[in-house]
């Protein structure tokens, strides 16, 4: 599944990086955030791989789900598919924005790809095994590196959203011993904790699950966890939602490796 998978995103990546450096027009979906002509290619290429690869597996992509077309998925196993997370990024001509596929069973992310063509890095994440993959300037993976989270240690490095920060998250990283904070968008953040570069990232705003479902795969396979305020596990296919809409996630708190003995 992850070859489909890295082979998927880093063709799509590869047309999100033609219009990024072709310039591009922005347009408002529904609910009035950004998509471009990026998101919809790289989603096109993206569900192209899949219905070839596993066509009894339904996607839940985002800008499908925008258009109306929405799989019925309850007690399925099912893919989700973030084609561009960090618009905002792309817009504004940061690098930092993500390719992002996930498989998910039985309300877990099981398996996962980040990539983030700017950069080019890639990561990946199955049960036991997550990876940070370096893909050249042809689009090919040169080296291919596990990677795991770090004990955590008594003063935390916090990971926090570039365009989304507020008062509860700035309340939650003074009440827990963080000293120092790095802003940083889209899924990237996940992948930082996952590689043992940062601690914790809370977030205290709203996201989809296709946000955070590929990141959230390669940071459980390295060994971290995201956790609702109430310590559940974030789960993923959250349908008939009676306070919310279908997919969308609660508050959260992604960490990285646990307390060791010393810090305990």
């Amino acid at each position: 599944m992850l070859a489909t998978f890295e082979k998927a995103a880093i063709e799509a990546g590869q047309a999100i990086l033609e219009v990024y450096r072709a310039g591009y027009a922005v347009a408002l979906k529904q609910d009035m955030s950004p998509v471009t002509l990026a998101d919809e290619r790289a989603e096109h290429i993206i569900l192209r791989h899949l219905e070839r690869d596993f066509p009894h597996i339904p996607a839940v992509a985002e800008e499908q789900v925008s258009a109306g077309n929405v799989p019925d998925v309850r007690g399925r196993a099912f893919f989700l598919v973030d084609p561009l997370d960090g618009t905002r990024e792309f817009i504004d001509h940061r690098d930092e924005f993500t390719v992002n596929i996930a498989y998910i069973e039985n309300g877990v992310p099981v398996t996962g790809i980040v990539y983030a063509p700017a950069l080019g890095i890639a990561f990946t994440g199955e049960p036991g095994r997550a990876r940070k993959l370096i893909v050249d300037e042809h689009f090919g993976v040169s080296d291919r590196l596990t990677i795991a989270v770090r004990e955590r240690p008594a003063h935390l490095m916090a990971l926090a959203s570039r365009c989304n920060s507020n008062a509860k998250t700035e309340d939650f990283l003074s009440d827990n011993a963080v000293s120092a904070c790095t802003s940083i968008g889209s899924s990237l953040k996940f992948c930082l904790l996952a590689e043992g570069k940062a601690d914790v990232y809370p977030r205290f705003g709203r996201t989809m699950e296709w946000d955070t479902a590929a990141g959230d795969a390669v940071l459980r396979a390295a060994g971290g966890s995201t956790l609702t305020v109430d310590g559940r596990l974030l789960a993923y296919g959250k349908t008939d939602q009676s306070q919310d809409s279908d997919f969308a996630n609660p508050h959260f708190i992604c960490w990285g490796g646990k307390k060791n003995d010393a810090n305990a």
